[in-house]
């Protein structure tokens, strides 16, 4: 999974619309619907909307502005710090840094740029996204319930209120009491769960948004914090927490391209229906898993759109803390790879997987190190060109 870094949840578990019985993965049935009738002329492709679902709405400016309140944060940590031995809070962060290491492997290494209290605090935050992802995607989510996903909201509300119930937690309750971050993208991200119990069908762009934002926008609002501000910035704070949020969706939407084969094996969906519908597809030419044109025009379009993510992103990228940009640009690009990748596999992404292989990713650092570095040169041209 990913956002501000790379882990943007991966699609998980169908649930149900129209009171049809929840399916599980493995045991979901497809659903094929009916293409529209397929008009003998040739018809212009059609550009889709990247028109999302107004931040307001989803009352991002809230967020930045608790997390932007530097005297609360210095009452609550006065007031409510949790008491942690030293050895305990050292083996916490220990563990938390080997689950990033195994599992965010080019993340991990873009993060030893970092201070090391942000360092611990980006994988305490990894790991609570990660373990929040396996309820619904991981080896017990056949266990899966609301109740479940209920017991976890009321973990994480004693995770902020200094109450962690295993170890794992006390590395996040000691994040949250040294950085400004607030509990709503925490519980977002939970509230994107649910969908994933519920819901295996977007009717359009706007309901695929708000899941997006959801399992992954959300992370770019949690990091931000904790990445810092660079001191020479000179965007707003808003512009820089809307750049994080838009390299999550763009981090998600790409997921969603490339796993599209995988999830229709299990009768998931995760593309607008609205859409298919306008060049002429239906879920039927998905599970027949056969690529034509209309597809290839299709595909086209929606890599079009990941992308505008991304260059909305790299903005807020250069705007944060030079040592905490590596593991941001890394993601950028990583992600920008997974879109070439299915372009090179002639937009096969329903019989094949789109792969960035470990040397790639490796060869890549040094190129997100070298944009992560020139984005402060080129910042700083330009304010001496202007003047100020």
């Amino acid at each position: 999974m990913s956002s501000a870094f790379s882990l943007a949840v991966k699609p998980c578990v169908a649930g149900s619309n129209g009171g049809k019985s929840w399916r599980r993965r493995g045991g979901a049935r497809a659903e094929v619907g009916v293409a529209p009738k397929k008009g003998a002329s040739t018809q212009k492709v059609p550009e889709l909307s990247k028109q999302g679902i107004p931040h307001t709405d989803l009352h991002v400016r809230e967020i930045v502005e608790r997390q932007s309140d530097d005297k609360k944060s210095a009452m609550l940590d006065l007031c409510q710090k949790p008491r942690f031995h030293p050895m305990f809070l050292e083996e916490a962060y220990d563990k938390c840094r080997n689950i990033c290491a195994e599992y965010a492997k080019t993340f991990y290494l873009g993060t030893l740029l970092m201070t090391e209290e942000r360092q611990k605090a980006i994988w305490a935050i990894y790991v609570w996204c990660r373990r929040t992802d396996e309820l619904v995607d991981g080896p017990n989510a056949s266990y899966m319930s609301s109740a479940v996903l209920d017991r976890w909201e009321e973990r994480l509300h004693d995770i902020f209120d200094g109450r962690p119930y295993d170890i794992l937690d006390a590395a996040l309750t000691h994040t949250i009491h040294n950085f400004p971050l607030d509990i709503k993208p925490f519980r977002d991200m939970i509230e994107g769960m649910r969908m994933d119990t519920k819901i295996f069908r977007y009717a359009n762009f706007q309901e695929l948004y708000l899941y997006c934002y959801y399992v992954a926008g959300t992370v770019g609002l949690m990091t931000v914090p904790v990445m810092g501000i660079a001191p020479e910035s000179h965007v707003s704070t808003q512009s820089i927490y809307n750049s994080a949020l838009n390299l999550g969706i763009g981090n998600q939407l790409t997921n969603i391209l490339r796993d599209v084969g995988e999830d229709s094996l299990r009768g998931r969906v995760y593309l607008p229906q609205d859409e298919l519908g306008q060049f002429g597809l239906c879920d039927g030419d998905i599970f027949s898993r056969k690529v034509s044109d209309r597809w290839r025009d299709f595909m086209k379009q929606q890599i079009t759109r990941a992308r505008f993510y991304f260059n909305q992103a790299e903005e807020g990228a250069s705007q944060l803390d030079k040592a905490s940009r590596w593991p941001v640009w890394a993601s950028l690009l990583l992600y920008r790879k997974i879109l070439d990748a299915i372009e090179e596999n002639d937009y096969d992404n329903l019989t094949k997987r789109a792969y960035v292989g470990r040397t790639k990713k490796l060869l890549m650092l040094p190129l997100a190190y070298s944009r992560a570095q020139s984005a402060t040169h080129l910042r700083l041209l330009g304010i001496k060109l202007l003047g100020f």
